[in-house]
């Protein structure tokens, strides 16, 4: 069994929806620069672990871990409370996993449909990141 582990630095970013434009009687779709650029690292920290990617007939299992920025005005207890995990992240952006999914296609492994098996847990961290790991099953 063969695993992938890679760390995108920087706070978790949900992917934002396609956004459409209608102009002079034409109507095209563009995915949001912020989409498109954190999708970019999610590729770029996946490409320099030097690996190959999983075959096209491989079942796989992803982890995903994302760690949250703690707000500077959040009190001392509730900051210890946060990092020692008895407070956890409930708020947006909860489509992490789309974004680092969806930016692994064709990088990764052939298609996300291979993952037949995916946990994703949420924390806040004094150092936000998003910790991906993938292997076959």
């Amino acid at each position: 069994m063969s695993e992938i582990t890679f760390t995108v630095p920087g706070p978790p970013k949900g992917k934002a929806r396609a956004r459409t434009v209608h102009t002079g009687g034409r109507t095209f779709s563009y995915t949001p620069e912020g989409t498109v650029l954190y999708e970019n690292l999610v590729k770029t920290c996946f490409y320099q672990t030097g690996v190959h990617p999983f075959d096209a007939d491989e079942e796989l299992r992803a982890n995903i871990t994302a760690y949250y920025p703690i707000a500077k005005s959040t009190s001392k207890k509730k900051r210890q409370q946060m990092l020692a995990g008895l407070i956890r992240p409930t708020k947006k952006p909860d489509n992490v996993i789309k974004s680092i999914l969806d930016a692994l296609n064709k990088v990764a492994y052939h298609d996300d449909t291979q993952i037949v098996s995916l946990s994703v847990e949420k924390f806040y961290s004094d150092s936000p990141r998003v910790e991906v790991a993938i292997s076959s099953i």
